[in-house]
């Protein structure tokens, strides 16, 4: 996912800053640490502190959880999870960069979290050699630039837009849908790809966009109301989204309103207020557990839930399992970024949330799409969008 569009111009400058600056990786690839420490570093790069920060929290917390249990086993080496901030923009993700390379010398990546900051940030880290495992980072394109040390743990756009669009077929029967976004990456590709699915299935679509900056939305609310759709969806993040629902609900609009992945969490009802936020459906492709999980869910509900007093939410498990795949490269002895990143294209395990198999350009071989409503002020699971029923 994405906040802002990627700047050319600076990505060819730091480019070019690694050009002059990896060649002294010392076998490492770039990054690394010294062998004969008892620590690597695996870094975290993502909005911990921006706008939607609230996407970026259970991915954190999840990692960090995973790298405890591991070092609680006292290893030969343990791994230490290295912050790194973005707040979300493709500019602060570029400028960090260099740093995790360079002067951290991590061995790998948890992140970038958006997509618009993966586009700007993953070709310096392919370049440094650094491998790179997002847990929420959905833009199609990021598996199509040709990058050697790109990999994710769940489905891009091109499979969530097309899941999301199908499962409001299914539930609404919309002769009439809008389609509307801002102008990031992450929610121009989304956007575009359920508008192409819904519009392919027979279902007329009208669309608009607005700056990623904008705060008032009465001219789209106007259009949506003119065009009197059955189905609203909205392909961008929580902050954005709930202020537009409310919007949407105060000009007495009542279709069924949609958004993704970006919009999965409780920020969507603050923004919105629960009667307005009532209702709304959100697609993702993240399983998250509850309670009532079983297996290796379970055991992850019931770790998180010990650990931060609070349930897992969005990302998490697949957060959990990126961490996981970075920890059997160490147990397996591989504790450089280029060993570790040909492990990871071994890697078949089963994760918390899914089977967590790589392929050549780094998506994950698991393609599933879930779906969640809004009840009662809370987020709430549907299922599979394949089965799911709307509530």
């Amino acid at each position: 996912m994405s906040r802002k569009r990627t700047v050319i111009a600076l990505a060819g400058a730091l480019a070019g800053a690694l050009v002059l600056s990896a060649c002294g990786g010392g076998g490492t690839g770039g990054g690394g640490a010294e062998a004969s420490s008892d620590t690597v570093k695996i870094g975290f790069l993502g909005d911990l502190t921006g706008e939607n920060a609230g996407l970026m929290d259970p991915p954190h917390k999840a990692a960090q959880l995973a790298f405890d249990e591991f070092n609680a086993t006292n290893p030969p080496k343990k791994i230490e999870l290295v912050d790194y901030d973005s707040q979300g923009t493709p500019e602060q993700a570029q400028g960090l960069a260099p740093k995790a390379a360079q002067q951290d010398k991590i061995v790998g990546l948890i992140g970038p979290g958006f997509s618009g900051e993966s586009k700007a940030a993953n070709p310096f880290f392919d370049q440094a050699k650094i491998p790179m495992i997002s847990a929420s980072a959905t833009n199609p394109g990021l598996a199509n630039m040709g990058l050697k040390y790109f990999h994710r743990t769940l489905a891009a756009d091109d499979l969530q837009g097309p899941g999301i669009a199908d499962f409001l077929i299914a539930a609404k029967s919309p002769q009439k849908a809008f389609v509307i976004n801002d102008d990031s990456e992450y929610s121009t590709g989304l956007g575009g790809a359920v508008a192409k699915q819904l519009s392919g299935k027979g279902v007329t679509v009208d669309k608009d966009q607005f700056a990623q900056s904008a705060s008032d939305f009465s001219s789209s609310v106007a259009k949506i109301k003119a065009s009197n759709p059955q189905v609203i969806f909205f392909g961008g993040y929580y902050a954005q989204g709930g202020r537009l629902l409310k919007q949407i609900r105060d000009a007495g609009i009542t279709a069924t309103f949609a958004t993704g992945d970006g919009g999965l969490d409780a920020g969507l009802i603050r923004g919105a207020g629960n009667q307005a936020a009532e209702g709304a459906v959100i697609g993702c492709p993240c399983a998250i557990p509850a309670a009532d999980s079983t297996g290796a869910a379970k055991k992850f509900y019931d770790a998180y839930k010990a650990k931060y007093n609070a349930e897992p939410a969005v990302y998490s498990t697949e957060a959990y399992d990126a961490a996981t795949a970075f920890i059997k490269a160490v147990q397996a002895g591989h504790t450089t970024p280029e060993a570790i990143n040909t492990f990871l294209s071994t890697v078949d395990f089963a994760g918390t949330g899914k089977q967590i198999k790589f392929a050549p350009n780094g998506n994950v071989a698991t393609t599933d799409i879930f779906v969640y409503q809004v009840k009662n002020g809370k987020i709430e699971p549907l299922g599979n969008a394949k089965q799911a029923k709307i509530g």
